[in-house]
């Protein structure tokens, strides 16, 4: 049977169970939990760091009040670091390739941001949609486009993430395809493929991990705008 290239994007199921929420639950599994003790080994020391590390990254801009969220922004991006890193290994599933994960995390967050703007200040909140000194003409053209483009920001953090992903799966089958293929008729290309792939893999990693990262600084400047 010949498989399409798109259905390694396909949800997998076993006996009728899907196993996207296994893909979901596993990356908390991985990390170890914080201990009560004075001196902790290298990983939660190279954890605590990083963690530390983004905390001043994201939320050094954002006023005191923003800071309530660093707990939750900060564990959104581990996992979805998680989650890219581990969707690299072969014969795995990444679930951040679904548009609909990607939404289900992008709607929330980005209203929970507006609704905060709105109930703490709501003058600020919708002095975004018109510039100070338009022209009296121009006032109901740009509230429209200004409301258009706040409603379209969730849409383009979920398909943001899911396109790059995508792109990038779907890039490494192709080579690592025309690599097997060419591997009898002529080695050398085929070798040459082959570290192609190596250093295609390496910036999937990078990308992955940055793709993580922007997620949760576009959040943070929603955020941002609203605190």
């Amino acid at each position: 049977m010949m498989l399409s290239f798109f259905d390694q994007f396909m949800s997998p199921t076993y006996m009728g169970v899907p196993l996207i929420a296994l893909a979901i639950t596993l990356p908390w599994i991985l990390y170890p939990a914080p201990t009560s003790r004075w001196v902790n080994n290298r990983l939660l020391t190279l954890q605590g760091w990083f963690i530390n590390r983004l905390n001043q990254q994201i939320f050094l801009p954002i006023n005191q009040g923003g800071h309530k969220w660093a707990i939750l922004l900060t564990s959104l991006m581990i996992f979805l670091i998680t989650l890219n890193i581990l969707g690299l290994l072969p014969y795995t599933f990444t679930p951040t390739t679904q548009l609909s994960l990607n939404m289900a995390f992008a709607v929330p967050l980005w209203l929970a941001t507006v609704i905060i703007g709105m109930r703490n200040q709501p003058t600020a909140a919708l002095g975004h949609l018109l510039l100070e000194g338009t022209p009296t003409p121009l006032i109901p053209v740009l509230i429209i486009i200004e409301t258009i483009s706040l409603f379209i920001r969730p849409l383009a953090l979920g398909v943001r993430l899911t396109a790059n992903l995508t792109a990038g799966h779907l890039l490494i089958q192709l080579i690592a395809t025309a690599a097997f293929v060419l591997l009898p008729m002529m080695p050398t290309v085929a070798i040459l493929t082959a570290t192609v792939l190596f250093l295609l893999t390496l910036l999937e990693v990078a990308v992955a991990m940055i793709q993580a990262y922007v997620f949760v600084l576009l959040l943070s400047l929603y955020l941002q705008e609203n605190v």
